[in-house]
């Protein structure tokens, strides 16, 4: 499979990003930091607070990377950013608007799967990136696509049952593209997406019901 760009322009995306725009990566890690947070801290206000947040993370992604950035090497950016602006959008419309996405730690393999992808989105993967010779600025910093989607799956193996299999459409899709770029790129970490969509592939399997509330009839 060819490719519209060179793996040391794919990484210079990566370069310019992360000088143009930091501190944000550092914010944006708060921000998943506050989610973690309602999570274990639970309050009424929880599940549209993780909502907003993961919405938050997907328009970052659609407009400060993709359209911003990405778009300057590779054409299907544009539609990348789309897909992700939708998923955004998903997040808003089914936790802050109709309060469908509840999220609740348990003693199951859900809970430890979603814990695991998490700790591997904030710490393992920059971590990892670093390691296989990518350090910053040319690290792929929270809130670039493959970290985001780790990150967002993990977060959705803690929802409660039964809700709407929506939220997981957009995360588990780019699980399955981002992949390819540890075989085309050289992305070592990416392969974790993989793992990632099949965790995702399963949450939409054993979601109870599409559309139904949290404790409604399934």
């Amino acid at each position: 499979m060819s490719l519209p760009f060179t793996v040391e322009q794919f990484y210079g995306v990566f370069r310019d990003y992360n000088t143009a725009v930091w501190p944000t990566p550092v914010l944006l890690v708060a921000l998943a930091l506050a989610a973690i947070v309602l999570v274990i801290v639970p309050r009424r206000v929880s599940g549209a607070g993780v909502s907003a947040i993961l919405a938050m993370l997907w328009t970052w992604l659609a407009l400060a990377y993709h359209l911003a950035f990405f778009a300057a090497i590779n054409p299907l950016a544009y539609a990348f950013a789309g897909v992700s602006f939708a998923g955004a959008l998903v997040f808003l419309w089914q936790g802050v608007v109709l309060r469908r996405l509840e999220f609740r730690l348990a003693r199951n393999a859900r809970t430890a799967l979603g814990g695991a992808l998490v700790a591997f989105a904030l710490v393992v993967y920059p971590a990892w990136s670093a390691f296989a010779g990518h350090p910053y600025p040319e690290l792929p910093t929270f809130g670039l696509p493959c970290p985001t989607t780790l990150f967002t799956i993990g977060l959705l193996a803690l929802l409660v049952r039964p809700y709407p299999r929506s939220p997981l459409v957009v995360p588990v899709l780019w699980s399955l593209v981002g992949a390819q770029a540890a075989f085309l790129l050289d992305v070592p970490p990416d392969l974790t997406l993989l793992a990632a969509a099949v965790v995702g592939i399963g949450l939409i399997a054993r979601s109870g019901a599409g559309g139904a509330r949290p404790g409604g009839p399934s």
